[in-house]
C-alpha cells in the first residue's frame, strides 16, 4: 500500500501540488486524471524518488520513504517500484536487452543466466520476443512503449507506475497497451498507479479514478461508477467541459 499525506511541491512561486492525499491499495489499478500541466507526472516522480517534495509524507508498506537518502532509497525501495515513462525513455545507444538489463541493477544477487531469463520473460510478456538485439531507432512507437514496459517489469516490482502509457499511439496500439496493462496486472500481481487521458477506456483497466485539480485530489471514485458522480469538476473533466474547469483552476 502507498499512502500519500499532505504532499506539497512548488517550483519557484508555482504551486504544483498542494495538500495531496491519496491511498493506493494493494492489488489495485488506480488512474489519475486531470488537465495537462496540473502536476500528475510530478506526483509520480516524487513517489519514485526522482523529485523531492516540499512537504508531506509518503509511506510504502508502512515505511516512511519521504526523507530517505539515495543509497537507502535504492537499497530499501528501488526494487519494489518501477515506472513506464511517457516517451519510453530508452537509451538510444543500447539495445533493447541492454536497456532492460539496466533495470536489473537493483537486483544485485542475480546471476547472468537469471538476468537473461528475466529479460527474455519480460519481452515475451509484452510480445517482443525477437527484439533483444534491436536499438530504439529500429522500433516503432508501439514497440518502444512495449519495450519500456518490459524494462519496468524486469525486476518484478510490486508497484508499477505508468505516465500516459497510450500517448502518441493510434487507437489500435492504445488498445493493445491497455490490454497489456490488464494482463501484467493479472499475471504479475502488480499494484499500479496510472496517469491517463484515456477517459474512454478508464473503466476497462482501472478499479478507481482520481481527479487531480488545483494541486490536490478533488474527487475519487470507483471506475465502474465514474459516469454517475455528483462532483461538478469531475464530471466537467471527463465530459470535456473546459469552461467550468478553467473557472475552478487555481
Amino acid at each position: 500500500m502507498v499512502v500519500i499525506e499532505h504532499l506539497q511541491k512548488y517550483f519557484g512561486e508555482n504551486r504544483v501540488l498542494d495538500d495531496v492525499n491519496l491511498t493506493l491499495n494493494d492489488g489495485e489499478i488506480l488512474s489519475i486524471i486531470g488537465m495537462s500541466g496540473i502536476g500528475k507526472s510530478v506526483l509520480l516522480k516524487i513517489i519514485i524518488g526522482l523529485i523531492e517534495p516540499d512537504g508531506g509524507r509518503i509511506y510504502l508498506d508502512d515505511l516512511d520513504i519521504t526523507d530517505l537518502g539515495e543509497s537507502e532509497f535504492n537499497e530499501r525501495v528501488r526494487s519494489q517500484i518501477s515506472m513506464v515513462f511517457q516517451q519510453g525513455a530508452l537509451w538510444d545507444s543500447l539495445t533493447v536487452q541492454e536497456n532492460i538489463e539496466l533495470a536489473l541493477a537493483v537486483r544485485h544477487n542475480l546471476s547472468k543466466p537469471e538476468r537473461d531469463s528475466l529479460v527474455h520473460e519480460s519481452l515475451e510478456l509484452v510480445g517482443l520476443r525477437d527484439a533483444e538485439k534491436l536499438y530504439p531507432e529500429e522500433l516503432s512507437g508501439g514497440m518502444i512503449k512495449r519495450a519500456s514496459i518490459a524494462r519496468a517489469i524486469a525486476a518484478r516490482p510490486k508497484y508499477l507506475f505508468y505516465d500516459e502509457p497510450t500517448t502518441g499511439l493510434d487507437p489500435v496500439l492504445a488498445n493493445m497497451v491497455n490490454d497489456l496493462i490488464i494482463t501484467l496486472h493479472r499475471e504479475l500481481h502488480t499494484t499500479s498507479l496510472i496517469v491517463s487521458h484515456d477517459i474512454e477506456h478508464l473503466q476497462r483497466f482501472s478499479q478507481r479514478v482520481a481527479l487531480l485539480h488545483g494541486g490536490r485530489i478533488e474527487h475519487i471514485c470507483e471506475a465502474a461508477e465514474m459516469w454517475n458522480q455528483n462532483n461538478r469538476l469531475f464530471n466537467s473533466f471527463i465530459r470535456g467541459e473546459l469552461d467550468i474547469l478553467y473557472e475552478n483552476k487555481t
